[in-house]
């Protein structure tokens, strides 16, 4: 039965780390879309959402039966919980992954090309703390982690600059509002993905050393850490 739990154990970790994988490469594609112009990344992006929603079910079902037949303790239980807690952050990253390429889409099909602001600076700053926060689940890395808070708060910074840029942008020519639109969707969908990158890393912080770091919670050697957002 020990063994049996293990390899469920080991197969629900590799289930986690696939996942991760399959949204990553399609939150990249997203952000690809946008910064390329390129139509055919963002359909394919929103293509394949349907596979990040059917692992999604299936690590749920795989946790559920974990909790209900094998009825782990300490550690274990730190880690299966965490596992359904990262799962639902990458579904969530998968569906605003569709929402960047949607607006992808809708910029590609206008004739007027609206500047992309702050856009690149954030999708960089973004696809780097996924990236980091999933390698630091990967390597039980709280390091790693740490540093996904500390970068988040410059993506929160640079989208309330493009949102202020765009504002400035429609007062001197109300034509840009569609496109200004768009660009202000794409620039918050990229500050949830920050976030949502965030929770991950936190649930690793709590994985690797059982200390809470959300809601002000957190002391590191006395000092509070700041919070985040869910």
């Amino acid at each position: 039965m020990e063994r049996r739990f293990e390899r469920e154990l080991e197969s629900l970790k590799t289930s986690i780390i696939k996942m991760g994988s399959v949204v990553e490469d399609n939150f990249s594609k997203a952000l690809e879309s946008v910064l390329r112009d390129d139509l055919s990344l963002a359909k394919a992006v929103i293509d394949g959402d349907g596979r990040i929603n059917e692992l999604e079910m299936e690590i749920d079902n795989a946790v559920i039966d974990l909790l209900a037949l094998q009825q782990p303790v300490a550690t274990d239980l730190r880690l299966i919980i965490a596992v359904q807690k990262i799962n639902n952050d990458l579904e969530r990253i998968g569906d605003h992954a569709v929402n960047i390429a949607e607006s992808a889409e809708w910029l590609g099909a206008s004739k007027d090309k609206e500047p992309l602001l702050q856009i690149p600076r954030m999708a960089e700053l973004t696809r780097t703390v996924l990236r980091h926060a999933l390698d630091s689940f990967i390597l039980l890395d709280p390091k790693l982690a740490q540093t996904v808070l500390e970068r988040d708060d410059q993506i929160d910074l640079l989208n309330k600059e493009t949102v202020r840029e765009v504002i400035g942008l429609i007062k001197s020519d109300s034509r840009t509002v569609d496109g200004g639109m768009q660009i202000i969707r794409i620039s918050r969908n990229l500050e949830r993905v920050g976030d949502l990158s965030t929770n991950i890393a936190e649930e690793v912080i709590f994985l690797t050393q059982a200390r809470v770091v959300k809601h002000h919670a957190a002391e590191v050697h006395h000092h509070p850490m700041q919070s985040k957002k869910h």
